[in-house]
């Protein structure tokens, strides 16, 4: 025959899991309330229980051995007391019918006197029992069983607050969990905008929500074209033709970062960088002559290698040009950092007129480099509707500043005068 269970089995069962009190520590609070159980209604035993669906598990006891915890839930009077919403007082377990054979009984020596208040919670569920037990019948006072109702709050106000605490618990979890999650979108966001953004602009950005226009009396733009691009871009599939370019791009990326130069935009095959806007320094066209110096070494040895093999690889046009600019972030769902002024387009004339597999520069660049470059004079050159520009090749370093006269790796000579005049970007040995 199955125990005997309340109407609302299920959810009171839910309800106790819920607690994860079953096979828990024991506690001082649960404890100290059997005690005082046992004493003010003059029992030699007291236990607070609870109900599993098939055993009674003591959370705390008095007067019994410490190693009693377990008992199956159809063999436990408790079964009986959960049942009901009101005390059950049973004067001698031993006449009444309904635990006249129970293993309670028949204990050495037999209990004989029980009373049990169900612990009901205020959603209406009967967890478990405060009891009491004595080994000979009796019968309790009408203060005594007030007592036992109290303490049964207590009890249940100790359920409470473990359930609140649980709640807590969870709540610091799930704060947490959030605080993890927003820190990481968070991080993802920040990297993102440094990719998008250079990291000053990124960290302005970040601060003060806006990015303000900045005036730069003298910088140097790097302009780069792919010569033929166009008939390339007839003859190449499509995913070999973004390999290419992102091949060509990125080498320029990792040169012109080395170098202090911040990459602008790159607008179908042309790129565009600045140096000297965001670091300030004296040397920044020194630094975008050897950027431009060793991107073409690097990219005419890209070319030579797919030549090798039957790929077209065509060569790089390189402008220089150095000049006041404006620079500043635009848009609000797309942010780009962009840079303005007539020096631009001079840098991009110097592009557009230049040779591939060249670095033609501005006769301002020439100014500030020819003590340690070889340029080679082109005079000026007139374009429609502009005026005539003086230009120059800059062909490598000059020989004495030259490592093994590669032309465009610096030697200790160089390295020596680049630092004497203020450079700080070079480091020795390079």
């Amino acid at each position: 025959m199955p125990p005997l269970a309340p109407a609302n089995e299920t959810e009171r069962l839910a309800a106790l899991h819920a607690l994860d009190i079953i096979g828990s520590a024991p506690e001082r609070a649960y404890d100290e309330i059997t005690e005082l159980a046992a004493q003010v209604c003059g029992c030699p035993v007291a236990y607070i229980s609870f109900i599993d669906d098939d055993r009674r598990w003591l959370k705390a006891q008095y007067g019994l051995p410490s190693g009693v915890t377990d008992a199956p839930r159809s063999s436990a009077v408790c079964a009986t007391t959960i049942c009901g919403a009101e005390l059950l007082v049973v004067p001698d377990l031993k006449l009444d019918p309904r635990f006249e054979n129970s293993p309670m009984v028949s204990l050495e020596p037999p209990c004989r006197f029980y009373c049990g208040m169900p612990l009901i919670t205020d959603e209406g569920y009967a967890l478990g029992t405060l009891c009491v037990m004595d080994f000979s019948p009796r019968q309790l006072s009408f203060e005594q069983t007030e007592a036992l109702r109290m303490l049964s709050h207590q009890v249940l106000a100790q359920l409470e607050l473990r359930r609140k605490l649980m709640d807590y618990g969870r709540t610091i979890d799930e704060l947490e969990q959030a605080r993890r999650e927003a820190a990481t979108e968070r991080a993802r966001a920040e990297e993102l905008l440094r990719n998008v953004l250079p990291e000053p602009i990124a960290d302005e950005l970040k601060q003060r929500g806006r990015v303000q226009p900045r005036y730069t009396r003298s910088a140097t733009i790097l302009f780069a074209d792919i010569q033929g691009f166009t008939l390339l871009a007839e003859r190449t599939e499509p995913a070999l033709l973004v390999d290419l370019l992102d091949a060509y791009f990125s080498t320029l990326d990792e040169i012109g970062a080395r170098y202090g130069l911040e990459k602008v935009k790159t607008i179908g095959d042309a790129y565009m960088a600045v140096g000297g806007v965001l670091s300030p320094d004296r040397r920044h066209s020194i630094d975008a002559c050897l950027a431009a110096l060793e991107m073409r070494t690097r990219l005419d040895a890209f070319r030579l290698r797919s030549e090798a093999i039957g790929v077209d690889a065509p060569q790089l046009r390189i402008g220089l040009h150095t000049g006041p600019v404006i620079s500043g972030v635009v848009g609000n769902r797309r942010m780009t950092f962009d840079i303005w002024g007539d020096a631009v387009n001079t840098a991009w004339f110097m592009e557009a007129f230049g040779v591939a597999g060249r670095i033609n520069v501005s006769d301002t660049v020439a100014g500030h480099v020819h003590g340690l470059f070889d340029l080679e004079p082109r005079g000026a050159i007139e374009a429609k509707h502009e005026r005539a520009h003086e230009m120059f090749f800059l062909n490598g370093l000059k020989t004495e500043y030259a490592r093994n006269g590669d032309g465009h790796s610096p030697n200790d000579h160089f390295l020596a005068e680049y630092h004497r005049i203020g450079g700080s970007r070079l480091a020795s040995g390079r």
